[in-house]
């Protein structure tokens, strides 16, 4: 019995170290058939539908800023599958297909054509609902809409 707890933990460990490994890689991404463009509006439109355009291209961009960012991983499905960071893949909404003339595939393009309304943050989050204490650490660098955008 103790031999079948101590694989069944051995295990779990393996899946999660493999999956973290093959979230933050762009083949996931790529695997899957979907573009930058696409995967950047689903994103945002999982974090920041409902919010001004500004807003919208906002968080497209905190998201490009951390593919730059050493602390980050380096592709824009790294970035959006990194474990715990987005709620959009916590919750599947990342895999629900974007019409191409909505508005979040409109302000993908804008920040992938290097428009950044937050000057170059890498977090941000709605006061309301953050669940983080930590988060209210970071510098505010400015406010769109319910997002708190900061460095």
């Amino acid at each position: 019995m103790k031999r079948v707890k101590i694989l069944s933990i051995v295990l779990a460990a393996a899946f999660v170290i493999i999956s973290t490994i093959f979230y933050n890689s762009p083949f996931y991404a790529e695997g899957n058939g979907i573009g930058e463009e696409q995967m950047l509006a689903r994103a945002i439109n999982g974090e920041a539908r409902g919010e001004p355009y500004e807003g919208q291209v906002a968080v497209g961009a905190v998201i490009l800023n951390r593919t730059r960012d050493a602390a980050f991983p380096k592709s824009i499905a790294g970035v959006i599958y990194q474990p715990g960071a987005f709620t959009a893949v916590s919750d599947g909404q990342i895999n629900v297909p974007i019409e191409s003339n909505s508005s979040v595939v409109r302000a993908a393009r804008d920040a992938l054509n290097g428009w950044d309304p937050t000057n170059g943050c890498i977090y941000y989050w709605n006061p309301a609902t953050a669940t983080s204490n930590w988060i209210w650490s970071r510098q505010i660098v400015t406010k769109i809409g319910k997002h708190n955008f900061a460095k």
